[in-house]
């Protein structure tokens, strides 16, 4: 009885006890061998990922290949769990990120990045685990759902303990994949932090160099037409004459909206006829232009006596109310603010903009400006270099090549027709 109940006891342990995995294998595929390796768990999605490899051939010499494909992959995979650093991604994405020469507003948005999406994903993993695969994975993953569900059905909870769902409007999860430029933002951010890995040693190349990110949609750029434009001009005039001049030196400038709201009357030359751009105002303060770079705008004569009439208004605002006109005053102010000591705030620029060509049945945005006096430019034969410096674009005009291709054509079609208007003719 005892034997009996032995051997049932040892059949038992038998039955229970787990096989481990095996590492890797070689199998016949069709007329090929497939070498099949191990490699992990995926740090993103949890699934189990294996490294492949072909041999031609099943007979002897390609079986003695395949055995030494086999072992080519496991030094691999061996290589890669073993790491030269135990550093973490979170932590060198904070080290990153307080050693970084960032501007304020752009170290906050990447804060959020980080902590909302990076973190959570690829934070706990140490740098030399962190490989091209697994980003491209969690790239895919973003694209698909921004919270990264398993795909099953849940309830997006707003209030954490029991509560009433009903009450605290609890939903269903839908998933709300993550916009393709928002996926680009990351992969520059965790692209910056591995560079910044190589520099200090904790890693020997950085994998964000050979992960494929989402591709950038093409800009299309939608400018009011000629007529739209002298509609908005008109309305903006008609509201008030600040609003007017406003409008009209976006129009004729093509400025960004930080760098028209950081606009002091130091910078407008008067005499020179020119704006000298140095400074933005970005999220309530003063800073850099976009490209952090200084450019001069020439005016036409019609700009300069609208400003003139501006200034001279502004003067004469700023003394009513007991205050002392100065050159350092900003140009645009906003409706309650008559010292203008303060600039005009872009976001109620931007929203008052948007109720003004709403009004006027007109589908476009305040940015459109921009485009516009970009392509009333490239239209009228202005040449690439002179619109970007005026638009501020970096690159030589590669940046404007890119965004206006299709005006920048249209005058390449312009000067194909003049070229041939002073061809000498033909009998």
């Amino acid at each position: 009885m005892a034997l009996s109940m032995s051997a049932l006891y040892a059949g038992a342990m038998t039955s229970h006890s787990v096989e481990p995995r095996r590492r890797g294998s070689v199998r016949t595929r069709g007329t090929s061998l497939q070498v099949r390796v191990f490699s992990g768990a995926d740090p993103v999605t949890g699934r189990d990922v294996y490294l492949t490899s072909t041999v031609r051939g099943t007979d002897k010499a390609a079986q003695r290949e395949a055995q030494k494909e086999l072992t080519r992959l496991l030094r691999q995979v061996d290589a890669q769990r073993a790491p030269n650093s135990t550093v973490c991604l979170g932590h060198a994405l904070d080290e990153w990120l307080r050693t970084a020469e960032l501007e304020d507003t752009t170290r906050h948005s990447y804060r959020g990045y980080i902590e909302r999406t990076i973190k959570p994903a690829l934070g706990h993993i140490a740098l030399p685990k962190v490989d091209a695969r697994a980003l491209e994975s969690l790239y895919t993953e973003l694209r698909r759902c921004r919270a990264r569900c398993s795909g099953k059905p849940f309830i997006e909870h707003t209030v954490v303990g029991d509560h009433d769902c009903v009450a605290a409007k609890c939903r269903p999860h839908v998933c709300k994949p993550l916009a393709a430029s928002t996926v680009r933002q990351l992969h520059w951010i965790i692209n910056g932090t591995m560079s910044a890995a190589v520099r200090w040693g904790w890693i020997t190349s950085n994998p964000a160099h050979g992960a494929r990110k989402p591709r950038p949609k093409p800009p299309e750029p939608q400018p009011p037409t000629p007529s739209e434009a002298a509609r908005l001009s008109e309305e903006a005039f008609r509201m008030d004459d600040d609003w007017g001049t406003l409008v009209w030196l976006v129009m004729t400038t093509g400025m960004r909206r930080g760098e028209l709201c950081g606009l002091r009357f130091s910078r407008i030359h008067f005499d020179e006829e020119i704006i000298d751009l140095r400074r933005s105002w970005v999220a309530g303060r003063e800073k850099d232009t976009k490209t952090h770079q200084a450019r001069r705008i020439a005016l036409d004569s019609e700009t300069v006596t609208l400003l003139r009439q501006h200034k001279q208004r502004v003067r004469e605002r700023v003394e009513s109310v007991g205050g002392t006109f100065s050159e350092d005053l900003f140009v645009f102010s906003g409706l309650s603010n008559f010292d203008h000591r303060k600039p005009y705030s872009p976001n109620a620029v931007t929203q008052r903009y948007r109720d003004m060509a709403a009004r006027l049945g007109i589908k476009t945005h305040l940015h459109a400006l921009r485009h516009y006096s970009a392509t009333e430019l490239l239209t009228a034969g202005v040449d690439l270099r002179t619109v970007a410096g005026r638009l501020g674009h970096g690159g030589g005009g590669a940046t404007t090549l890119k965004v206006y291709a299709a005006w920048v054509a249209a005058a390449d079609r312009d000067a194909a027709e003049i070229l041939a208007s002073r061809m000498p003719k033909r009998g």
